[in-house]
C-alpha cells in the first residue's frame, strides 16, 4: 500500500490514534480499501446494452453492407451478412467491455448511489468482523476509506450513537472525502483521528483500568 501511505505516514497514523485514545474509554479503528466491489456486472450490462444499439444502428445500413459483402467475397451466401453482424456485434461488445474497466469510465457507467451502498455494505461488514462492534462498553468508532469511490464511512457504536448526535461524524466524514479529493488523504485522516479523539475524549472519559481493545494500525483489505 506504499501508493497511497508511505511508513512514516503509517506510523503517524497509529500514533494519532493511540493519542486519541488516551483519555478516553472510546476506541478508534481505521481501514482502508482500495475498491470496496469491482462492478462487473454494471461494466458488462453497459457494454451489451451499447452492443445492441450498435446493431440497430448496423441494420439502417443493411443493404449497402450487404452489397459490401458481396463485392469483397467470391462466393456470397446470405448468411455471411448475418455472420459479419454477430461477429461485429461481440467485437464491440468486447472492446467496450475492456474500455469500460478503466477508471474515469468505470466511474460513469456505475450509479452512484450503488457506489455508495457498496462501500456502506463492506464498512459495516469489517466494523462486525473487526471487532470494532464488540468493545466492553459498545464505544468503538470505525473510520473507512473506499479510496477508489473517494467515499468513506465512519460507524459509532451503540454506547456512542446513545449519546452523540449523527451530525457530527457527518461533518468530519465530509471534511476527510474532500482532503481525498484534494489528494490529501494522510492528513485528512489523521484530522478525522483527533477530531473523533475530541468528541469522545468528552463524552467518554478514561476510565481506571482501561486497555486498549483495537489495534492501533490502519487495517489494509483485499478489493
Amino acid at each position: 500500500m506504499e501508493k497511497y501511505f508511505s511508513k512514516k505516514d503509517l506510523d503517524l497514523i497509529s500514533k494519532a490514534v493511540k493519542e486519541a485514545e488516551n483519555n478516553t474509554s472510546g476506541e478508534i479503528a481505521t481501514a482502508f480499501i482500495k475498491q470496496s466491489d469491482s462492478y462487473a456486472i454494471y461494466e458488462l450490462l453497459s457494454a451489451l446494452i451499447a452492443g445492441i444499439v450498435f446493431f440497430n444502428i448496423l441494420l439502417l445500413f443493411y443493404n449497402p453492407i450487404e452489397k459490401l459483402i458481396q463485392f469483397t467475397t467470391w462466393d456470397y451466401q446470405p448468411f455471411y451478412t448475418v455472420a459479419f453482424y454477430g461477429f461485429a456485434s461481440f467485437v464491440i461488445i468486447g472492446l467496450l467491455y475492456l474500455l469500460f474497466n478503466l477508471p474515469f469510465f468505470d466511474k460513469l457507467i456505475v450509479p452512484k448511489k450503488i457506489m455508495a451502498e457498496k462501500v456502506s455494505n463492506k464498512a459495516l461488514l469489517h466494523f462486525i468482523q473487526s471487532g470494532v462492534a464488540e468493545t466492553k462498553d459498545r464505544t468503538g468508532i470505525l473510520i473507512f476509506i473506499s479510496y477508489w469511490e473517494q467515499r468513506v464511512e465512519l460507524i459509532a457504536d451503540k454506547g456512542i450513537n446513545e449519546k452523540i448526535s449523527q451530525d457530527k461524524w457527518d461533518r468530519i466524514v465530509e471534511n476527510l472525502v474532500a482532503d481525498i479529493k484534494s489528494k490529501d488523504m494522510k492528513g485528512g485522516l489523521l484530522r478525522a483521528i483527533r477530531a473523533c479523539g475530541f468528541i469522545l475524549d468528552e463524552h467518554f472519559p478514561i476510565k481506571i483500568g482501561d486497555v486498549n481493545e483495537l489495534d492501533n494500525d490502519i487495517t489494509f483489505l483485499e478489493d
